[in-house]
């Protein structure tokens, strides 16, 4: 695949991977924590904003990864 397509489908995997994860992170929250404390609020919010790093980073790698030689 070449590299500059492979950069395209992988920022927009990127941008609607985590407009999805940020709408279902939310909605999770809203539905669960809403009677919870300030600190479980916290909590939370601090680790789904970390945690969408991990699917991120295998993408980046992918999209920086060097293209494959043909006949390989």
């Amino acid at each position: 695949m070449p590299v500059r397509l492979k950069k395209l489908v992988g920022t927009l995997l990127l941008v609607v991977f985590v407009v999805v994860y940020a709408i279902l992170a939310t909605a999770y929250a809203s539905l669960y924590l809403a009677a919870s404390s300030t600190y479980v609020h916290l909590f939370y919010f601090f680790v789904t904003g970390i945690l969408w790093i991990v699917p991120a980073m295998v993408v980046i790698r992918w999209m920086e990864g060097a293209p494959r030689r043909a006949g390989r």
